[in-house]
């Protein structure tokens, strides 16, 4: 991986999965990654996408969707087997345009993500019941483990990256999780607890020989239990909602001084312009950031990995071509210049 490689968080607009796969070869050479589609419908939202491949390595955690979401249910049906057959079409255009990459990032949906947002069968969220959780947090790691192995099989020689999406475990640890009435909120989750599962997630992603990142697009995101439970990679927008002043720069400082690697996402494709200032917009931002943490560019390049804010989906495909060009430039920027651009 080159100094300040671009990449995507996951999600991109559309249905088709070749052409998808193609722009993300073609824009994003350096650390491509296995695109979604949740505009396909149900099963290819990243809950329904994950809960699948939980439901391969324990059927009883199986789900259906209603008016709201997903629900555990009996056994696999229609949804889940149509999950199933576009997970596999996805891989097999990763198979096909990914040849000869040497990384590839995958994506699922964390634990306490997962917990907060499919329902038990009386109607409450997963993440009430302590058992429940264990039991998500568990299948997630073996389902993940034959995932990697997967992706390892059909792009032979490429380390993959699995990128675990924990866009709720802030409002979990805060009580912030509503009930099925929506008056009220669940009662945080233990810290500790929350840690231990990911750090078997973690172990287990290890354990298969690949890469441990995770991402928290909420903000006031977990830094330091993140690295603490054993994740070399961390995945935020850089200064986005203004988090980074509220308690996680210092640590996502100090997790890049320990050497991780830090996804930062420095722009919105909905805000672009379309010309050389949003590659220089977003350079100067990162630049910036690591002048107040005290780095050098040079020292830390291959630490530090330029992305989208958050997902993609919801923009044109011209939107999509753009962000990832923007931030290869941007890249590029950062590498040669090694200063704010002018």
């Amino acid at each position: 991986m080159i100094g300040y490689a671009a990449t995507g968080t996951g999600s991109l607009p559309g249905i088709d999965a070749d052409e998808s796969t193609r722009i993300i070869a073609g824009e994003l050479p350096d650390l491509p990654h296995v695109v979604e589609l949740p505009e396909r419908g149900p099963g290819s939202d990243m809950i329904g996408r994950t809960m699948t491949m939980l439901a391969d390595v324990a059927s009883d955690l199986s789900v259906e969707t209603t008016p709201i979401g997903w629900r555990f249910c009996d056994a696999p049906g229609r949804q889940m087997r149509r999950a199933r057959s576009w997970l596999a079409e996805d891989l097999d255009a990763a198979q096909q345009h990914f040849s000869g990459s040497a990384v590839v990032k995958t994506q699922v949906c964390g634990p306490w993500t997962l917990a907060a947002g499919v329902e038990m069968r009386n109607g409450e969220r997963a993440i009430r019941d302590v058992g429940a959780c264990r039991e998500i947090a568990a299948a997630l790691a073996e389902a993940i483990g034959a995932n990697i192995e997967d992706v390892q099989r059909r792009i032979p020689g490429a380390r993959v990256i699995i990128q675990v999406d924990e866009p709720s475990l802030p409002a979990a640890l805060a009580a912030g999780v509503s009930t099925a009435s929506g008056i009220a909120t669940y009662r945080a989750i233990d810290p500790q607890a929350a840690q231990g599962a990911l750090a078997a997630i973690v172990e287990m992603i290890r354990r298969v020989d690949a890469i441990a990142w995770v991402h928290c697009c909420a903000p006031r995101p977990p830094i330091e239990m993140l690295s603490r439970a054993g994740f070399t990679g961390i995945v935020v927008p850089l200064g986005t909602g203004g988090f980074l002043a509220e308690g996680a720069e210092e640590p996502l400082g100090q997790a890049l001084d320990q050497g991780a690697v830090l996804g930062l996402g420095v722009l919105d494709p909905r805000d672009l312009s379309g010309g050389p200032r949003d590659a220089s917009r977003a350079a100067s931002g990162v630049l910036h950031q690591l002048e107040r943490w005290g780095f050098s560019p040079e020292v830390v390049a291959d630490r530090v990995v330029l992305t989208p804010d958050c997902g993609l989906a919801g923009v044109g495909s011209h939107q999509v071509r753009e962000a990832y060009r923007t931030l290869r430039e941007a890249g590029r920027l950062i590498r040669d210049e090694g200063r704010e651009p002018a």
